[in-house]
């Protein structure tokens, strides 16, 4: 079963919209205790890095997710701000992240390519998936809604699954074993993201 967490932040209908399209049990849980029998885990996210840690951390599931994470073959993944929650830390804010996915989170006009483009990086754009192509398997001429002004440095590029361009290439889907992240919006880019997430799911 896969549970989408509902502490505060992300639309949490879109996601559970595009899993009845696809005929795949889904639900919202907003108590840690909802995590039992999950298979799948998503992490939503908008907004600032800061705000978005600090829910999380006071909705009571950071600890019995890392437990499970640490424990079991649960999978996880982070859209857009809730990837960037899986990293060490991030430029925007002051709050340590989750640690999950080993890096930093950057401004993307910290790149030298992407000095003076417009932020936030918005809109479509093309992505190159690159090692483990799980995520986006089944999938050709791969385009993804975005809409941020930070993304992930990984500490080992060998996490990076999928790069966009912006002045110069940056990451946009990591993993860690069973711990996934994706900068942008699957649950707003059509058929892309709907076998995005039918993919996760599949894991």
């Amino acid at each position: 079963m896969i549970r989408i967490i509902d502490y505060g932040l992300g639309n949490i209908q879109a996601f559970l919209n595009v899993y009845k399209r696809l005929g795949i049990p889904a639900e919202r849980v907003t108590d840690p205790a909802g995590l039992g029998g999950a298979s799948h885990v998503i992490l939503p996210g908008v907004g600032a890095f800061d705000r978005a840690m600090t829910l999380f951390d006071q909705s009571g599931f950071r600890a019995p997710m890392e437990k499970l994470i640490a424990t079991t073959d649960l999978r996880v993944i982070g859209i857009c701000v809730g990837m960037q929650m899986l990293a060490d830390g991030s430029d925007e804010g002051q709050l340590p992240g989750l640690g999950w996915v080993p890096g930093r989170v950057r401004r993307i006009d910290s790149l030298e390519a992407a000095k003076g483009l417009p932020m936030p990086h918005m809109g479509w754009n093309d992505v190159e998936a690159r090692g483990d192509g799980r995520l986006f398997a089944g999938l050709d001429d791969l385009r993804y809604y975005f809409l941020h002004s930070y993304y992930f440095e990984c500490a080992d590029d060998g996490q990076i699954l999928a790069t966009a361009e912006y002045g110069e290439r940056f990451s946009c889907a990591v993993a860690n074993a069973n711990v996934y992240g994706v900068q942008f919006h699957p649950e707003k880019s059509h058929h892309w993201g709907q076998a995005l997430l039918g993919n996760f799911a599949a894991i």
